[in-house]
């Protein structure tokens, strides 16, 4: 069980987060005890399970893509790697002072809608110049069936302009925690029998940008989805050891 149990919670190296030398002393620190905190929590609340951390660039521009099934994803992925992640957030979310401050130190930049729309396009070029790994979720909004839905055609125009390193990261279990009509979570804690709602996050292995950005757009995003779905379906299995 301890080759799939890669929650370590240790402080980043250097080169880890070289991307990220832009950032504050105090980002940095927040980012890290936001990491230790939310790995607790959801390893013994959630019996969060990862697999695959070693599968993201420690360090360059890349593109993190995961499937969409609650508001617990962002957190997730955040927790399946090391590195400090950039996620988009909605502009709405910025409106309060206090709370925009929290998601600004998480690496949190703002975007008009979910999803690879335009903006958010443009948004996640200018991170991936600076360097940053970037997490989208181009199924475009949380799924309201616990069913993975078609890609959004935003991901490969974004490959095209960036041909930067992707990779899947499948998400399995957030859905029965935490559906779009929940308003609030259901636990799944580590040390009670094993329910439906404990979570898991399988990381692929980086795919070659170059080589989908050359591709037509459908067959780019039909084996895009598949990749996603693989890895989807072992965080299935995952959460179930």
């Amino acid at each position: 069980m301890n080759d799939v149990l890669e929650a370590r919670g240790r402080i980043a190296s250097p080169v880890e987060v070289s991307s990220l030398a832009h950032a504050s002393p105090f980002s940095y620190i927040f980012y890290e005890l936001s990491y230790l905190f939310s790995m607790t929590a959801m390893t013994l609340g959630f019996s969060l399970r990862t697999l695959g951390k070693n599968n993201i660039p420690r360090t360059g521009p890349a593109i993190l893509y995961a499937n969409h099934q609650s508001y617990l994803d962002p957190m997730l992925v955040g927790l399946s790697s090391r590195r400090h992640l950039c996620f988009l957030a909605r502009k709405t979310l910025f409106r309060n002072r206090f709370f925009a401050g929290l998601i600004r130190n998480l690496n949190a930049v703002p975007i008009d809608q979910e999803g690879v729309g335009r903006q958010g396009i443009q948004t996640v070029l200018d991170q991936l110049r600076l360097g940053q790994a970037v997490v989208v979720f181009p199924e475009g909004e949380r799924t309201a069936d616990g069913v993975m839905h078609p890609l959004k055609p935003g991901l490969h125009l974004l490959i095209k302009r960036s041909a930067a390193p992707l990779v899947p990261v499948g998400i399995a279990g957030a859905f029965d925690a935490w559906p779009r009509f929940r308003r609030f979570p259901m636990p799944s804690p580590l040390f009670l029998p094993k329910g439906k709602r404990a979570v898991a996050v399988c990381v692929g292995k980086p795919l070659d940008g170059r080589r989908f950005a050359a591709l037509p757009r459908q067959q780019a995003m039909e084996e895009l989805f598949e990749e996603l779905n693989k890895v989807q379906r072992q965080a299935e299995k995952l959460r179930h050891a």
